[in-house]
């Protein structure tokens, strides 16, 4: 058996580098302060200016943190992003594809296709794009992590969500196919899926009669889920999905999101 101090060297990150999208608030913001309290250099990347002040409040940490203001569904904007970490801290070992969109709760019927195809942009397009532009650099170091993101509407698909369910879907598929094309390299390629998450997208709405755990969970939750996927202790771990969702793809009744 592993002894305490092993276990908690293994869930550390000092010395490391990090990217993650979507770090403005939420999940993303909860895993890059995790990642700094850890010891990792973490560049927090969010098309929304306010990222710059999640930076401040995270460089309390000690830990160097870089923000960076990023357009997830362009390609330049995201070479960039990598780059930059690459450059700034000397290596990249840790990508956290965080960024993403619900879109407005849409029958399939009345959908709009711009609508569609925006959701498909950043949640797909986007992580594809990091995979992309950090995989060469993650294999250059000597392998590294990447965890995307993704939903338990990927498994449990709910009436309104049709694009964000059909999106986080494609993104588990891209993890499976990320890992096999990183494991000779090193490069583990992993995804989360979160249930109803205590953040500014799903806003005051309740979901205790969705989820046996009968709660939305806290942004740390899925974050510590996150982390142990790109630490050392998940060292053989690659083209899993772990579902953290406080039992919601268990069963139970399918509410809809964004309903009344």
């Amino acid at each position: 058996m592993s002894r305490a101090g092993d276990r908690e060297s293994a869930a550390s990150f000092a010395g490391r580098a990090a990217i993650v999208t979507g770090a403005a608030g939420g999940i993303g913001r909860a895993t890059a302060a995790t990642l700094a309290v850890r010891g990792a250099a973490v560049l927090v990347a969010d098309r929304r200016e306010d990222v710059e002040a999640t930076a401040a409040e995270l460089a309390g940490s000690g830990a160097e943190i870089v923000a960076r203001t990023v357009d997830v569904t362009s390609p330049a904007e995201v070479e960039a992003m990598v780059v930059a970490a690459a450059e700034r801290f000397g290596r990249l070992d840790v990508l956290v594809n965080n960024a993403g969109a619900t879109g407005v709760p849409t029958a399939i019927a009345d959908q709009d296709p711009a609508a569609f195809d925006r959701v498909f942009a950043i949640n797909v397009r986007g992580v594809f794009l990091g995979m992309k532009y950090a995989m060469p650099h993650l294999a250059a170091g000597g392998g590294g992590a990447i965890v995307n993101v993704s939903s338990v509407t990927a498994v449990r698909p709910l009436p309104g969500l049709g694009a964000y369910s059909a999106s986080k879907e494609a993104v588990v598929s891209l993890t499976r196919v990320a890992a096999l094309e990183g494991a000779t390299a090193g490069v583990r390629v992993n995804a989360v899926l979160p249930g109803p998450t205590a953040t500014r997208m799903i806003g005051t709405e309740d979901f205790s009669g969705d989820v046996p755990l009968g709660r939305a969970a806290a942004p740390e939750e899925p974050a510590e889920a996150i982390c142990f996927l790109a630490s050392d202790a998940a060292s053989f771990v690659t083209g899993e999905t772990l579902l953290v969702d406080g039992g919601m793809s268990a069963g139970g009744p399918a509410q809809r999101w964004g309903a009344d």
